[in-house]
């Protein structure tokens, strides 16, 4: 099952990619969340609860291209 969820204004306007919302609603649903996303939206959400996604998100991408930069230098 596919889950569509309104992408985001800021989203839209930054041009986002959709492996990026795919990851917030998997971090979202990691921390119980997803219902209220569903519910009300991205704009629901409280600061803190927005911020914390995001500084998963931010933490994992920072993880994945440090792994890439390792895996390319290590050719």
């Amino acid at each position: 099952m596919v889950e569509t969820v309104k992408r985001s204004k800021k989203s839209q306007m930054k041009k986002r990619s959709e492996s990026w919302d795919d990851m917030k609603m998997e971090i979202a649903k990691e921390l119980g969340l997803w219902e209220k996303v569903e519910r009300e939206g991205w704009p629901g959400l409280s600061a803190a609860e927005s911020g914390r996604i995001g500084g998963i998100l931010s933490r994992r991408q920072k993880e994945k291209r440090e792994k890439q930069e390792t895996e390319s230098s290590e050719l």
